[in-house]
């Protein structure tokens, strides 16, 4: 008998993958799956790619989830919180909304409303000081996605003193799963297909997440609404201080890590070579013409930037290995 998990929110995309890397994972046996309007419902009919996978969905409640030992709280932003509060507090949880991400009141209540939750160990390995606080932690918030692709490509250039952290702007694009799988009219088929969209232009809620992973002061970002299902590509750009290699910061920062990897030069990121995988791909130079340094970093919105964060999360608060279950390699074509 493995590591006992659940998974609340398991019909959703993020609730799939989780499902799939969970069936996958060497240590860990999935022993609940909620899934609110859809419990009852075989899981064949929900996600087709995990027919065979004999996980019965069942009505999301307390009482189910607390005889696991790690719970995955896959659920829409600000529903996270009442169900960790109904928990046993043994139980260990990754929350893969954003409920408890965020230190600061204000900002929670500015981009998302309502009261603010509190502040829980922020899931991001790869930054200073995390992977330490998340093996020693109960309770941990999972990165979103928009905020991991950024940060892994911004923090290390701001921390080595190479660019500055004012005046940060970035056009990321998303593929359709990133907005969730409830029905909506901007995400029929007919009018994602041949098309790109900006969304929430100068307020997107991830914007105090990467500010304050980061270390950024001041960002502007513009999301994308991509015609494809899955991965982000973000193009950040920052001014440089004239100190130090924008490029030897990046290698310096992910020299020793399994799930960063800064592309040989001339190589750029492409969101189809990380689908599938935990990894983020990145690349940087300096804009011959502005002087500006530029960064891609492309990852799976669904991977790295969610339920494969949260397993890498979970690995670590449970004294795992922290590849467990994860690949670092996409599939392709």
């Amino acid at each position: 008998m493995g590591i006992r998990v659940a998974v609340a929110g398991a019909s959703g995309y993020a609730g799939g993958e989780l499902l799939r890397l969970i069936a996958g994972h060497p240590e860990l046996d999935l022993v609940a799956a909620t899934a609110h309007g859809r419990a009852g419902t075989p899981l064949a009919l929900v996600h087709p790619q995990l027919a065979g996978l004999d996980v019965p969905l069942t009505a999301t409640d307390a009482a189910t989830l607390s005889d696991a030992d790690l719970v995955f709280l896959a659920l829409p932003h600000g529903q996270s919180a009442a169900l960790a509060a109904q928990l046993p507090a043994g139980v260990r949880i990754v929350d893969l909304g954003a409920d408890f991400r965020l230190r600061d009141a204000a900002a929670w209540r500015r981009y998302y409303g309502g009261t603010h939750a509190g502040t829980w160990t922020y899931g991001l390995p790869e930054l200073p000081g995390e992977r330490a606080a998340i093996a020693a932690s109960q309770r941990v918030a999972n990165t979103g996605c928009y905020a991991a692709a950024i940060t892994l490509g911004l923090a290390p250039l701001i921390a080595a003193g190479v660019a500055e952290p004012d005046d940060v702007v970035v056009v990321a694009a998303s593929g359709t799963s990133g907005a969730g799988r409830s029905a909506a009219a901007h995400l029929l088929g007919s009018e994602v297909m041949g098309d790109l969209t900006p969304y929430k232009v100068g307020a997107h809620q991830h914007v105090p997440e990467i500010k304050q992973a980061s270390g950024a002061r001041s960002l502007s970002m513009t999301p994308v609404l991509a015609p494809m299902p899955r991965g982000i590509l973000a193009t950040i750009t920052a001014v440089g201080t004239g100190r130090g290699d924008p490029r030897g910061a990046l290698a310096a920062a992910y020299r020793d890590e399994p799930f960063v990897h800064v592309l040989p030069e001339g190589a750029w990121p492409h969101t189809g070579a990380t689908a599938g995988s935990n990894s983020c791909h990145l690349q940087v130079t300096t804009d011959a013409d502005s002087g500006r340094i530029i960064v891609a970093s492309a990852l799976d919105n669904l991977g790295k930037g969610a339920a494969g964060q949260a397993v890498q999360c979970a690995n670590l608060m449970l004294g795992l290995p922290e590849t467990a279950g994860l690949s670092a390699y996409g599939v392709a074509p």
